[in-house]
């Protein structure tokens, strides 16, 4: 089955139409999706998240028409409209969405940052980006400068921040990686990866915790042991081991 179809299908996701389920008092969580995909693509965790007691959001950007920038920028503008500024507020970005995250932390630091996991995020750059940009540009648009490429600013050293890895790639999604290993002759304990981000691609220097879990990019939306560490990390700052 093709996950990412899967997970665009709006019978399998909530009928609820409403993108955020808040209730001041629990834990509140911004969720934020990856290239290509909505803000209904983050309905399996939230509802997952919802269900351990959280209350979340369910963040939308154009992730091919805007800048790191300018998601950014938008998403300063809901929470000014929606929250307030004393309540902390956690986040969890898939793929893209978590260089959106830090590249908010960095640029929005009046707000109360809790804590932070990404899945399966390129910290350090993508490759498959890369190959996509230099041979199809629209696919990329605006997401690789200041971004996929790597270049983004370091991560706030007061930042707690677990970072989640996948290396069970599925049978479609695989073949870019897989020739950029032969290409680049990647050394054995190099070439893990998703499916679309190689693990060595997640590691991030000053992260809280890096765990890796069987699963591929798009199966970390709706795997019940990403949800669990996920929760788990938001409340103590670690991953369960």
């Amino acid at each position: 089955m093709v996950l990412s179809s899967l997970l665009s299908n709006s019978s399998f996701l909530s009928n609820d139409n409403s993108s955020s389920s808040y209730d001041p008092s629990k834990p509140f969580v911004v969720l934020i999706h990856g290239l290509h995909q909505s803000a209904r693509t983050m309905s399996p965790l939230a509802a997952q998240l919802q269900s351990k007691g959280f209350s979340t959001y369910q963040h939308d950007y154009d992730s091919l028409g805007e800048t790191l920038d300018q998601h950014s920028d938008n998403l300063h503008t809901w929470l000014v409209d929606h929250r307030d500024p004393k309540v902390p507020i956690n986040f969890v970005g898939h793929s893209l969405g978590g260089l959106v995250v830090r590249n908010f932390i960095t640029r929005y630091p009046q707000w109360n940052i809790g804590r932070c996991v990404t899945l399966g995020t390129p910290h350090t750059g993508s490759i498959k980006a890369k190959y996509i940009k230099d041979l199809i540009p629209p696919l990329i648009g605006k997401s690789y400068e200041q971004s996929l490429d790597g270049n983004i600013a370091p991560l706030e050293e007061d930042i707690c921040m677990g970072v989640i890895a996948g290396d069970a790639p599925d049978n479609f999604s695989q073949i870019v990686l897989i020739y950029h290993e032969h290409q680049a002759k990647l050394a054995v304990d190099e070439r893990a990866h998703d499916g679309a981000v190689f693990v060595y691609e997640t590691l991030l220097p000053n992260a809280a915790d890096h765990i890796i879990l069987p699963v591929s990019h798009m199966e970390m939306l709706i795997d019940d042991e990403v949800a669990q560490q996920t929760a788990y990390f938001i409340r103590h700052g670690k991953f369960d081991r």
